[in-house]
């Protein structure tokens, strides 16, 4: 058995626990970590995504603090033209490898241990076992256990479809689509797109660039999805008035509207959220990015089965309960049903610091990266947990267009909290994962001329927060009751 002795043992080399560990070597140069993680590299759930998935968000906040992701420049062509860029599946994970192995490691304080699943606490210590070893072993931990597996992230290679699957059916993820080439005489003429999320758009807009024609794709949609669009959110240190635009639409909508599909048609009409058919009033939000540009593109496709949920696939068919519509025989089912982030996840709430332990979860949605920075920021300059939870106290995962005004009111009044408090302002002013706060750093120290426009948000949010919260809390109300 392999003995360990640490101050943080946490859970989860991904996004969220490497993020956490960044801000924590900087925050305490006394501190020794042990990561514990499942997968054979760092990255977490990028591990085990398809090839051609990208960031939702510019490359510019995600990622750690200490580490740009992408280049800073424009990209020239595709979906994502004139906008800044997002990383791209493999230059994900390069970062992940090169955040260890040039950052975390060569400090001399980080113990990682992949391909170890984490076993739970015994009388003394933290045991973890080696998947393909199965060699034992013990962490006595100092300080806390960081659990950095809080979002449960789900994707397609990991996900059990919901459905039967006839034999001989042609069946694939989205993963398996770029490897079609191996095999020419059996190119599938047909594609049936199996979910309604973002994965499932993304599989669409592949196949279209890559030159399947939207005649040849059916699409089973069970919800429609507002977005929100990608031209607003971009870095705020090149873009900060789209920024701008974007949080004054959010709170002027939502002041104005006693629904949250009331407050969604405002921002839609206005730009601010995107959906695919304009003849459909979506219920599903989950926080997904996208451009003008892909939502053109996926327009095209037209054969679509909306509002049904598959329980069956054969060849040549789809079932929908006692239903059954009719496909090409050849049609090659792709599915994209797994949710990124199963929502039921919400009923395992808790504070983000307990004695001996920190559940990493969101301070502000859909920030994951900086919400995991920021507890470890918490942790170190706070001398109590109580005093840190009051700062931080979870943010809501809300999943449709009824509940989103709840996240709307809930990332408000954390930033006021952030902002009153010396410590966590200043924080925020440095962490290149915030989204605004080192850019507006940026333009105090320079006297930028853009700050009149910009101290006039602050005033215009405060006089319409009545109306904001009287919309938030009834979402409020709709989210804990689901």
């Amino acid at each position: 058995m392999a003995m360990h002795e640490t101050d943080y043992l946490i859970v989860g080399a991904g996004a969220v626990g490497l993020a956490f560990a960044d801000t924590l070597l900087d925050e305490d140069p006394a501190c020794h970590i042990t990561f514990v993680d499942r997968h054979a590299r760092p990255g977490g759930h990028w591990n085990d995504a398809y090839s051609f998935v990208a960031l939702h968000q510019p490359s510019a906040t995600y990622g750690v603090n200490s580490m740009e992701m992408c280049p800073d420049r424009v990209d020239q062509h595709g979906h994502n033209s004139g906008m800044y860029p997002l990383a791209k599946h493999a230059e994900i994970l390069a970062y992940y490898s090169k955040v260890m192995t040039e950052r975390m490691i060569p400090s001399g304080r980080v113990t990682y241990l992949p391909l170890t699943e984490y076993r739970g606490q015994n009388d003394t210590a933290h045991a973890a076992r080696s998947i393909l070893s199965g060699e034992e072993h013990n962490i006595a931990v100092r300080r806390k256990l960081v659990d950095a597996t809080w979002f449960q992230t789900s994707v397609p290679s990991t996900h059990k479809p919901a459905f039967e699957i006839a034999e001989g059916t042609r069946f694939a993820i989205p993963g398996d689509l770029p490897q079609l080439w191996k095999d020419p005489e059996n190119l599938p003429q047909h594609y049936c797109i199996l979910g309604g999320g973002k994965t499932a758009m993304d599989t669409a807009v592949w196949l279209l660039e890559a030159g399947v024609g939207p005649e040849r794709i059916d699409w089973i949609r069970p919800r429609d999805s507002w977005m929100f669009n990608r031209k607003l959110l971009q870095p705020a240190r090149h873009r900060i008035e789209g920024l701008i635009q974007f949080q004054l639409d959010l709170v002027e909508c939502a002041a104005t509207s006693d629904t949250g599909d009331e407050m969604f048609a405002k921002l839609g009409a206005r730009g601010t959220m995107l959906r695919i058919d304009e003849s459909v009033t979506p219920k599903m939000f989950h926080f997904a990015v996208i451009s003008e540009g892909e939502i053109a593109l996926l327009r095209q496709i037209t054969r679509i089965h909306r509002g049904k949920r598959v329980t069956a696939l054969e060849p040549g068919a789809i079932h929908f309960g006692d239903e059954r519509a009719e496909v090409p025989a050849d049609a090659l089912f792709v599915d994209c049903t797994a949710t990124a982030v199963p929502f039921e996840a919400r009923a395992n709430q808790r504070p983000f610091f307990e004695p001996g332990r920190i559940t990493l979860q969101l301070a502000q949605s859909p920030f994951v990266p900086y919400s995991a920075a920021l507890a470890a920021f918490l942790e170190v300059n706070f001398d109590n947990d109580q005093d840190r939870n009051n700062l931080v106290p979870p943010a809501p995962l809300t999943d449709s267009t009824d509940t989103y005004p709840y996240a709307v009111m809930a990332n408000l009044m954390s930033t006021a909290i952030l902002s009153a408090n010396d410590k966590t302002n200043a924080f925020n002013a440095r962490a290149r994962l915030h989204p605004t706060g080192p850019a507006v750093a940026q333009m105090i120290a320079e006297v930028d001329p853009r700050l009149t426009e910009l101290a006039k948000v602050g005033p215009a949010i405060e006089a319409q927060m009545p109306a904001v919260i009287k919309l938030g809390m009834t979402a409020k109300a709709i989210h804990e009751a689901e």
